[in-house]
């Protein structure tokens, strides 16, 4: 009795022996395959996946074969009693997917360059130091002391909101903010634009980086976020230019300059 009882135990232990064994085997789970996307951080693609769970206890990451290279199921194995004699329903084909449709290239907006800054000789009757806007041929001249003129391109006001007259710079600011007029927010609401009551200065503010303030008045020399307008009737009656150009205008006139609308 003994002697049974001591072989019974130790057959036991040996069986458990046997299974620790092989549970230790497993105890430190083989490396993970990495997803082939590499472009993505590592612990965002083992985060796609989580280790341990029922459908994939050992954390492996599973490749599937891409959709152009899936077979797709030929009509014989969908239905057992297709025709042997015909071919065409026992082919397997291997279909590539539509390719997608290429994006049209948006045209690029651009602007003339004969509205880029340049000299130019200047016969007119206006003291150097004065800004002179033709507003019929988009210019702005700076004119300057050796008889010649500073001229840049710039964008006026559209059809009904042109004017001319003298007046003189009473501000400026640097990337300036932008408060519509009332009467502006009423007429865009119209047209279903809603214009917003503020709007902090930066490179989306239709006034761009730096203004030169008319008087008294609404009216300023500014910049603008859309530069392939330069060169264009389009304004409310402000004159704008490229955020380029105002800023050089902005470093060359002070507080109290004149400008002259014609």
């Amino acid at each position: 009795m003994k002697t049974a009882l001591l072989l019974l135990t130790t057959s036991c232990l040996t069986v458990f022996s046997s299974h620790a064994g092989a549970s230790d085997r497993y105890a430190t789970r083989p490396p993970v395959v990495m997803s082939p996307d590499l472009s993505a951080p590592w612990v965002t693609q083992l985060r796609q996946r989580p280790v341990g769970t029922a459908v994939n206890p050992r954390g492996y990451v599973v490749f599937t074969a891409p959709p152009a290279r899936r077979a797709i199921v030929n009509r014989r194995a969908r239905d057992p009693f297709a025709d042997e004699a015909n071919p065409a329903k026992r082919e397997v084909s291997f279909r590539r997917p539509a390719e997608p449709a290429a994006e049209t290239p948006r045209k690029q907006r651009t602007m003339d360059p004969k509205f880029l800054p340049q000299t130019i000789a200047y016969s007119g009757s206006e003291a150097p130091g004065t800004i002179v806007i033709d507003t019929s041929q988009h210019f702005l001249f700076l004119v300057e002391a050796d008889g010649n003129a500073r001229r840049y391109g710039v964008g006026v006001g559209k059809e009904g909101f042109g004017w001319s007259g003298t007046n003189n710079i009473s501000r400026k600011a640097e990337w300036p903010d932008w408060r519509p007029p009332t009467e502006m927010i009423k007429r865009e609401k119209e047209k279903g634009r809603i214009l917003p009551v503020h709007m902090e200065g930066g490179p989306a503010n239709p006034l761009g980086a730096r203004a030169l303030y008319l008087g008294d008045t609404l009216y300023r020399i500014h910049g603008t976020n859309a530069p392939w307008t330069i060169g264009q009737s389009v304004s409310s009656g402000c004159i704008r230019m490229r955020n380029e150009d105002v800023t050089d205008l902005y470093e060359r006139v002070n507080v109290g300059t004149k400008v002259v609308v014609m």
